[in-house]
């Protein structure tokens, strides 16, 4: 594995769940770290909860899917490391399970906004500062999800987004080989969450039915995270799954 000491990590959507889980994991692997979402006082009680503090953590206030406000973002990275090495895109949303035709514009978009364009606009700094630094490079984790690759039922602008990451991921692999810039893709499938609790009371198949699913410790994700951050430049896990051995997504369910 790549030395990380003094490497600089951001997660988006770390207040929480899997973004809490991955700054904790890159915090106990060496990484300064960066923490970002809309609550700053949420970013704060999460460098409490993941055992870190001033010296090793940042909090930062940001809606991911407003361009001044990532530009900001990354001059507060700027100004206080001088660098960023690894990113991890995990800031995102759903919307109610309703039939598609019933999903609003302003539905459709809060989550395109914080999914698509919010991971975009991150890379697009990252990369601006990737690019610009010494020694040159560093390494861009998206967050894809199972959703990536099969959709659960009246999910379109999750779903959408989820697979327009994957087109994204691959693009940004592509056009960083030149400037040391990697880029890989974790799908995860039922992390236990906040976001996931609605699975253990029980939560909707493909054929309609309500059945509860299993779900796996979130801090395996973050673990998973690291271990793709870790990876010496010159090699890159483009896409890993990582999810809870029981649930119904290969197979037939």
């Amino acid at each position: 594995m790549s030395q990380v000491q003094n490497k600089i990590a951001l997660v988006t959507g770390a207040g929480a769940g899997i973004g809490r889980a991955a700054a904790k994991a890159l915090l106990k692997g060496g990484y300064k770290v960066v923490l970002t979402g809309r609550n700053l006082e949420k970013l704060q009680k999460a460098i409490v909860n993941i055992g870190g503090d001033a010296t090793d953590c940042l909090a930062v206030a940001c809606d991911v899917g407003k361009p001044e406000q990532v530009k900001s973002l990354f001059s507060e990275i700027q100004k206080h490391y001088g660098r960023i090495d690894v990113l991890f895109n995990n800031a995102g949303m759903g919307a109610p399970a309703i039939p598609m035709e019933e999903l609003s514009y302003e539905q459709w978009m809060n989550v395109v906004n914080a999914n698509l364009c919010g991971a975009f606009l991150c890379s697009q700094q990252a990369i601006r500062m990737m690019k610009a630094q010494s020694p040159q490079g560093g390494r861009i984790i998206n967050n894809g999800s199972i959703s990536a690759h099969a959709p659960r039922p009246m999910s379109a602008p999750y779903t959408a987004t989820k697979h327009a990451i994957s087109g994204l991921t691959k693009t940004i692999a592509l056009d960083g080989r030149a400037f040391n810039i990697a880029c890989g893709q974790i799908d995860i499938g039922n992390a236990a969450t906040e976001m996931t609790e609605r699975m253990a009371n029980g939560i909707i198949q493909a054929d309609l039915s309500i059945k509860v699913e299993p779900r796996m410790d979130v801090d395996h994700v973050g673990e998973a995270v690291l271990h793709m951050a870790q990876l010496p430049l010159e090699s890159n896990i483009l896409s890993m799954t990582i999810m809870a051995t029981n649930m119904p997504f290969v197979g037939r369910g």
